[in-house]
């Protein structure tokens, strides 16, 4: 692989429109494989079992699978996908992690679902652990709470079954490439509009 042109700054404070020019086109190229490198970290999910009845990647695709089937659009269904992609770095905050990831490409109500499933999902299993089942119920009347109580419930729940039908990763690859293809929104985003 070729050596790309570099900017010449050495400190922020020293750096000019070209330089940035220079940063931007090379951006806009790193950024369109951002959809693989999201696949490929899911990836490391697999064989990561946890203690749990399937690993980790099988869960994710379940929840996806079972989101699918219910006839939920690509958006969602990606964000089932990657609900717990986080767990990997993020194992004291994986849902935040998974909703940093998706929040450019995501509405507002569906990145609310990824960022505070956890808490949703504590309802069958935090009491078991000497904790507050019950937490979810302090978000109560937020417009995104009956949503966020559906995916936990209907999709992420009971996607722990070695048994239940699971489709492959590559079923879903289209989908991430298609809702990741451009953010939605963005600190960067007028910038990137203009970009070619």
């Amino acid at each position: 692989m070729g050596h790309t042109a570099e900017a010449t700054f050495t400190s922020l404070q020293n750096s000019t429109a070209e330089d940035w020019a220079t940063i931007a086109k090379e951006f806009g190229a790193f950024a369109q494989n951002l959809p693989e490198r999201i696949l490929k970290h899911l990836q490391l999910l697999d064989g990561d079992f946890g203690g749990f009845p399937v690993d980790r990647l099988t869960h994710c695709l379940q929840t996806a699978t079972l989101a699918h089937k219910a006839g939920k659009d690509a958006e969602y269904v990606v964000c089932a996908l990657l609900h717990d992609i986080g767990d990997t770095l993020g194992s004291y905050n994986h849902a935040d992690v998974a909703a940093v990831l998706l929040e450019p490409f995501v509405s507002e109500e569906n990145h609310w679902m990824i960022k505070h499933h956890a808490i949703f999902q504590g309802y069958y299993f935090f009491h078991h652990l000497g904790m507050d089942r019950n937490m979810h119920k302090s978000f109560e009347g937020h417009p995104h709470y009956a949503h966020t109580k559906e995916f936990v419930e209907q999709f992420d729940s009971p996607a722990f079954d070695p048994k239940a039908e699971t489709y492959p990763l590559s079923f879903f690859e289209p989908m991430v490439r298609q809702v990741m293809a451009a953010p939605k929104k963005s600190l960067y985003k007028a910038v990137m509009d203009k970009s070619p």
